[in-house]
């Protein structure tokens, strides 16, 4: 689903569940950079109500200028906002203003308003396996600009893997 809507540029407001380091903040970039959309970033440890709408107020603004497609607004560990704070959303969710993807650790059933849900896809993302984890180890060691030019041996990739939980900020953190 998620690869047609990029494909056609036809993009609904959706949101990515899953455990820490899987993706979901790089996966967002990537949906804007494909469709080379505005892209807004917030995180609902820091942003609050005032931020938000700040946010839809600049995508009003820019649509009404530039007649673009609705920009992105990515919401970091959304299940941290308040109900007041998700109800700020929902207008400009409802009415195309934005995009609004929204990353999130937790179940949205229980931390995401009802309203809000209704108007997002849910797409929950797993936990990287092993063959995941090997190729993202082999990229990293093979291309970073400063693990490339070291002579690495690692002899332990179960251990690495299983440190790691899944999890590819935590291997690459491991690996560093």
């Amino acid at each position: 689903i998620l690869r047609n809507m990029i494909e056609t540029g036809n993009l609904s407001s959706f949101i990515l569940w899953g455990p820490p380091g899987v993706g979901k903040t790089t996966l967002s970039k990537i949906v804007a950079t494909s469709l080379k959309r505005e892209f807004y970033t917030l995180s609902a440890v820091s942003a609050g109500v005032k931020e938000v709408r700040e946010v839809i107020e600049r995508a009003r603004s820019n649509n009404l200028f530039s007649g673009d497609m609705a920009p992105i607004l990515f919401i970091d560990e959304i299940h941290r906002f308040s109900k007041s704070q998700q109800d700020a959303l929902l207008g400009a969710v409802e009415d195309g203003t934005i995009v609004l993807i929204g990353a999130t650790t937790e179940n949205p059933s229980f931390e995401v308003i009802t309203p809000l849900l209704s108007r997002c896809q849910v797409f929950v993302l797993k936990s990287l396996g092993k063959d995941e984890l090997q190729e993202l180890l082999d990229r990293a060691v093979s291309t970073d600009e400063v693990l490339k030019h070291r002579k690495i041996d690692i002899l332990e990739t179960e251990a690495l893997f299983r440190h790691s939980a899944g999890d590819a900020r935590k291997l690459l953190n491991i690996l560093d």
